[in-house]
């Protein structure tokens, strides 16, 4: 089953989509992912703006405020790995994160791609209806994982 987003629906609403890293609200993505996250804790600002710089980047946008993001770390001919993907609570519940994955899977320049990869604790049934499945093969896959160190700002 996919699922398609009418995009028009959004734009009526004053929502839009778009890859143009100007655009983007750093302080607004960073604070999310660095401190309401649960992937993303404790991640330091300069690595960041390295990721953003080195990926494919959406923004959701309402009225020129950031509401959504993510990123796509991608060769664009083999391979693609989204990750960093949020809605802020107050826009949730209305279709953006379906509207955002699939404007990532259509977007041109990811088109042909063998493998699509990203990894959720919570999201599953979103991901799953634009096809994503468990790892075919979990046993060929490995990881080398060192989390952010959270800093406690009581502490500081």
């Amino acid at each position: 089953m996919y699922v398609f987003m009418n995009a028009d629906t959004f734009l009526k609403k004053g929502y839009l989509i778009s890859t143009d890293k100007s655009l983007l609200d750093f302080n607004s993505i960073y604070q999310y992912l660095s401190e309401e996250s649960y992937w993303a804790k404790g991640l330091p600002a300069e690595r960041l703006v390295k990721a953003i710089e080195n990926s494919i980047c959406f923004g959701i946008f309402k009225e020129n405020r950031q509401v959504g993001f993510a990123r796509v770390v991608t060769d664009k001919a083999t391979f693609a790995y989204i990750c960093d993907v949020f809605v802020l609570p107050g826009c949730r519940g209305i279709g953006l994160s379906k509207w955002l994955i699939q404007s990532i899977t259509e977007h041109p320049e990811l088109q042909g791609l063998r493998r699509w990869s990203l990894a959720t604790a919570d999201a599953h049934g979103l991901y799953s209806q634009f096809g994503f499945t468990n790892l075919s093969r979990p046993e060929n896959w490995m990881e080398r994982f060192k989390p952010y160190q959270v800093i406690n700002k009581e502490e500081q």
